[in-house]
């Protein structure tokens, strides 16, 4: 599967964050294939079960979008929500049917009539692996989405399903301060699986900032140092350390700032060297 070197992260375009108008999402989405990034990352709890709707209004006007974008979508989580009574608890539902509903009602969200990849947002401890295979083989077939992937699972739970549907796309948390995938095998297994990682909060959630490691001046003078050498600042000097990995991370970045992307983008023509990559690595982990 192709992706763009960055992925644009929807999560915060809505009621969730910077409560996007039909025009800003427009717009937005406009810059984005601007710079190239032509993946935006959804899921169907997003706004409470609204953002994917309001994103795929401009859809409904602009029929020249869709053509030149991939969305990706997820579902298996069942949020309480003023427009979901029915939900009385969180919880994650891998049914057939709850599944094949909830990709219907995105088709129908966004105007469209395939989903490019479709991701199970949680494992679902009660999952039925073989059914869930079949259900997303007979998607397929029939057309509505074209790739297939999890988020947040297992090695051992992708190994799993993997025996019933190829798992094309992971998509996990990881930066420089949530490294754990490095050595719980996710990394390697999709390196000899093929599986391709994306990976959301490759930033950390702002506590890898200056303001934020003041306290840690052994991990500040390495930053600084490495910002002088490569030219970049502390937020493109994290993205090229975790587009380093052979594997070919794709970065899923959640700013409703078009400017941030430009810069995010700049940091993936860096090579960092790895003596360097360890250099970071180590002066976090001390």
């Amino acid at each position: 599967m192709h992706l763009s070197p960055i992925i644009v992260g929807t999560m915060r375009l809505g009621k969730w964050g910077a409560g996007f108008s039909r025009n800003e999402y427009e717009q937005f989405i406009d810059q984005c294939i601007d710079l190239g990034l032509v993946d935006f990352d959804h899921a169907d709890i997003y706004g409470g079960y609204t953002t994917e709707a309001e994103f795929g209004e401009v859809l409904a006007v602009r029929k020249d979008l869709r053509p030149k974008i991939r969305i990706t979508t997820k579902c298996g989580i069942r949020m309480m929500s003023d427009n979901r009574s029915e939900n009385t608890v969180k919880s994650y539902e891998t049914s057939s049917q709850y599944i094949l509903d909830s990709v219907d009602q995105s088709l129908k969200n966004f105007h469209t009539d395939y989903i490019d990849t479709l991701l199970i947002h949680r494992p679902d401890y009660l999952m039925n692996y073989e059914e869930l295979g079949e259900t997303i083989s007979s998607l397929k077939v029939a057309g509505k989405i074209k790739h297939f992937g999890v988020s947040n699972f297992s090695v051992s739970q992708i190994e799993t399903l993997s025996k019933y549907i190829d798992v094309e796309n992971h998509q996990f948390e990881f930066s420089l301060s949530e490294h754990s995938a490095l050595d719980d095998g996710r990394l390697d297994q999709c390196l000899t699986s093929k599986i391709k990682p994306t990976v959301w909060s490759p930033l950390a959630g702002g506590t890898l900032s200056a303001d934020n490691t003041r306290n840690n001046p052994k991990f500040n003078k390495c930053v600084l140092a490495l910002e002088e050498k490569y030219s970049l600042m502390r937020e493109q000097l994290l993205l090229a350390w975790i587009v380093k990995h052979p594997v070919g991370i794709v970065p899923v970045l959640g700013s409703t700032k078009i400017l941030r992307y430009a810069s995010a983008a700049e940091a993936l023509d860096v090579d960092m060297s790895k003596e360097d990559w360890y250099k970071l690595f180590e002066a976090w982990r001390d």
